[in-house]
């Protein structure tokens, strides 16, 4: 009774395994590149599903009309060619479209049964020691059109070839007529394969290109990448040849993409990571997406199962693209395998049915998963190109959220099992050098990063939370170059006069915003600008964030008291020619700088205030003598830094009458006429749209607004007077300055920004 009930299972199991094998080799015949491919390295796919010996797939010569197949001899391809006739098992289904299922190749009346004048060849045999018992022989169709000839010998349990063997030959064989139908399709009108445009263009040989296959097949490896690593082909060429085979656009990665957050949000990294799609964005109802083969009809078909809109349009993309792409979007490194973020997930301890108690963490800041999973952080926002680290605790509950602050805006990257969160913190601070005991006030300090490519610096900051959670926040400081003047996004006016004063011998020039404006980047700009070697440079930074040969740059160290006024004034006996400051923090440093450019210096620095003339009335605020300080005063630049429309997918549009009304308003109406520009039909502005570049926000990289106030007579004599911050504005405007607003709108008008992203940064 057991055994009558369990053979049907068993039954079902086997031909359930035996499907799936079989789709499994259908979709890889789909996949072949080539009609070598499919003769030589699906063979073996063949025999272990129909469990034989040899296997032999025969593909029609156009040009003959002969059968041939390809066989290795060594290292060796060689060809086989038997004509269409009834004298062979394989000529006789061509010429006629049977089947022929042949239980002993040497039984001659078995075969003069399909055919008088069939024979077996038996000096195959004779010349390799094979002994070919039975034979199943199936033409390959497509329609009523004969593509080749699938042959397969001796199957290895039972006396003959069984029907479920009948059956899976077969729809093998259908398979290979569509496969083999569409390759010679393509060479009538199109590349014979996906690299033919390499050697059409003469950037591959044939020679070359073959041996390029080889390689691959031995190695396991893509076509594409042995051809972009090994053979030095542009990866642009190899694109470009793939989809021109394809005939699709083609995905190139170039470490800025992003997915949208919606669509990130929908699709789990592991899952489009096994099936290599890379979803790049949605747009009017059709969903982008960048796959390393268009014709997978399995890739295909789980894109639209995803129903994330409901037409797909597909691009043709490198492997390694694909998954570098979708570790940056979600956060995962690619230096190491077993340093990706859901790898070191993973080896936490996630029982959390209790309630982690404020005593301690489940594991210490020195585990080696907590160990990594902050070096992965760090590591995972500089490949991001983030500013801005934040870990942000929630609770004994809630995960503790790490956000990074990426082209001005924050992100959210990670979110860890809350029972790890107290040891995430305290080991960053361990990296920071702080008091991991003090949880009850803030703390500062800086990690120096060892990374593969260098030393990465980080201002680190705590701050104490409600529920006695603490906050950690990382400013990245990544050593760098400084920018030429010329490409600091300076309007000409702006860039003609900051550089006249720049070139004063002595005075003091301020740069003024808010944290994270790009100050510093753009006093170091301007000593690049003058940085030669008849100047001596001296600085004084905390941290020092970009380098320059020729300066002379010094660390301050609070602790040891070693502050900006205490940095300037032993410059002051170095015979400085400039002195750049960080930061005039306090009216000591002030002070001191305004003295030391009355003393013949040039002096530069930076302070926190929204605009060019704010900054003077909070100097005189902080005590600084106002006859001192205009006499000194060269000029204040103040400056923000907003996002800029993506170049691939800025959108032009004419604006109504209305909104360019309230572009002239924000403006001013009495000074809009400098400007040039009128409204009409011709007048384009730009909106955001959304590409795989930018990640469909919209808006890529970030450009800077500037408002320079220059320290003319007038202006002086105002100073001098401790007028109001609005006459200081109005007497600016009228020597030429440009506000922040109006720069930004001139902006707008050159088709760099929008006025959303001008409005987020600056009110006047």
């Amino acid at each position: 009774m057991g055994a009558t009930t369990m053979m049907p299972a068993a039954a079902i199991q086997r031909a359930l395994r035996f499907r799936e094998k079989l789709t499994e080799l259908i979709n890889l015949i789909h996949k072949a590149e080539d009609v070598s491919q499919i003769v030589l390295d699906l063979k073996n796919r063949v025999l272990e599903l129909l469990d034989c010996e040899r296997v032999t797939i025969f593909a029609v010569d156009a040009r003959t009309q002969q059968v041939y197949s390809l066989y290795k001899e060594g290292e060796e391809v060689k060809e086989i060619r038997v004509g269409r006739n009834h004298q062979s098992m394989v000529g006789f289904a061509a010429l006629t479209g049977q089947t022929l299922n042949v239980k002993d190749a040497y039984d001659e009346a078995e075969l003069r049964a399909y055919h008088p004048e069939l024979r077996f060849d038996q000096s195959w045999d004779q010349k390799t020691g094979f002994r070919t018992r039975q034979v199943l022989t199936v033409p390959i169709l497509y329609e009523k059109y004969l593509m080749g000839v699938l042959q397969l010998l001796n199957k290895r349990q039972g006396a003959a070839f069984t029907g479920e063997d009948l059956v899976g030959a077969q729809e093998i064989a259908k398979t290979l007529g569509i496969a083999l139908y569409n390759r010679r399709r393509l060479q009538r009108g199109r590349p014979t394969h996906r690299f033919s445009a390499l050697l059409e263009k003469g950037l591959l040989s044939e020679k070359v290109f073959q041996e390029a296959l080889a390689h691959a097949r031995m190695n396991n490896q893509k076509v594409a990448e042995v051809l972009l690593t090994t053979y030095r082909v542009p990866k642009a060429e190899i694109l470009a040849s793939m989809a021109a085979f394809h005939n699709t656009g083609v995905f190139s990665y170039d470490g800025t993409q992003r997915m949208p957050e919606e669509l990130r949000a929908r699709l789990k990294p592991d899952y489009l990571q096994k099936i290599k799609v890379a979803p790049l964005l949605v747009q009017n109802g059709v969903l982008r997406v960048a796959v390393e083969d268009p014709s997978d009809l399995t890739v295909v078909d789980a894109v639209r199962v995803m129903q994330l809109a409901p037409r797909q349009e597909f691009l043709v993309a490198l492997e390694k693209d694909i998954a570098d792409y979708l570790a940056a979007s979600y956060g995962l490194s690619l230096v190491d395998a077993k340093g990706q973020m859901a790898d070191i997930l993973g080896e936490l301890t996630t029982e959390e049915k209790g309630d982690t108690t404020d005593e301690g963490p489940e594991l210490q800041e020195t585990d080696s998963a907590i160990v990594r999973l902050a070096n992965q952080i760090i590591i995972d926002a500089y490949g991001q190109g983030a500013s801005d680290i934040h870990v942000e605790p929630m609770g004994r509950r809630d995960p503790c959220r790490v956000r990074f602050r990426v082209d001005g805006d924050c992100r959210v990257y990670q979110e860890i099992p809350a029972s790890h969160r107290m040891a995430l913190v305290s080991r960053l601070k361990i990296m920071a050098n702080l008091d991991i005991s003090e949880r009850r006030k803030p703390q500062d300090g800086k990690i120096r990063f060892q990374m593969k490519n260098g030393a990465l610096e980080l201002r680190v900051a705590t701050i104490p939370t409600t529920g006695g959670e603490e906050d950690v926040v990382m400013r990245l400081l990544a050593a760098s170059k400084p920018l030429p003047l010329d490409q600091m996004g300076f309007s000409a006016r702006n860039l003609a006069g900051f550089k006249d004063i720049v070139s004063k011998p002595y005075g003091i020039i301020l740069c003024v915003g808010p944290t994270g404006s790009g100050k510093t980047t753009t006093l170091h700009s301007a000593l690049g600008f003058i940085n030669t070697p008849d100047v001596k440079i001296w600085t004084a930074e905390d941290p020092v964030e970009i380098t320059q040969p020729g300066l002379r740059q010094v660390q301050v160290q609070p602790k040891i008291d070693f502050t900006f006024a205490n940095a300037m004034r032993a410059f002051l006996r170095a015979d400085p020619d400039v002195i750049m400051v960080g930061e005039m923090r306090d009216q000591e440093t002030a002070q001191i700088g305004i003295e030391a450019s009355l003393t013949g210096h040039l002096v530069l620095s930076t302070l926190h205030t929204n605009s060019a003339p704010e900054t003077v009335v909070r100097l005189i605020d902080m005590g600084i003598d106002p006859f001192n300080f205009a006499d000194s005063l060269l000029g204040i630049l103040a400056q923000r830094l907003t996002r800029t429309l993506c170049r691939s997918c800025k959108q032009p549009y004419t604006p109504g009458e209305q909104e360019f009304q309230s572009l002239v308003e924000s403006y001013g109406p009495k000074y809009f006429p400098r400007t040039g520009v009128r409204y009409g039909s011709e007048l384009k502005l730009y909106r955001a749209a959304g590409c795989p570049d930018c990640g469909g926000s919209g808006y890529r990289g970030r450009m800077g607004l500037h408002e320079l106030m220059v320290g003319t007579d007038a202006v002086k004599r105002l100073i001098q007077q401790k007028a109001p911050v609005e006459e200081l504005r109005a007497q600016a405007i009228a020597d030429g300055m440009t506000t922040l607003m109006q720069d930004g709108i001139e902006k707008v008008l050159a088709g760099h920004l929008d006025m959303k992203q001008v409005r987020a940064v600056c009110i006047k």
